[in-house]
């Protein structure tokens, strides 16, 4: 009877370190959801600034 009931709690204590686990993984890919976003938009910024940066470079050739 004693084994059985250690199995049991085994297996309970088991579920709560993957719960706890799950919950980590959850919060560390949000994180890194979060750094992607800022850096896509750092991205699109800096590629915003790179096409104005080329149509202000192709007028100053133009005007030679």
């Amino acid at each position: 009877m004693f084994w059985a009931m250690f199995a049991v709690a085994m297996g309970f204590v088991g579920l709560a370190v993957l719960g706890v686990l799950a919950v980590r993984v959850f919060l560390e890919a949000r994180g890194l959801a979060r750094q992607v976003e800022d850096s896509a938009r750092r991205i699109n910024r800096a590629a915003e600034d790179l096409e104005r940066a080329a149509v202000s470079a192709s007028r100053a050739v133009d005007s030679l």
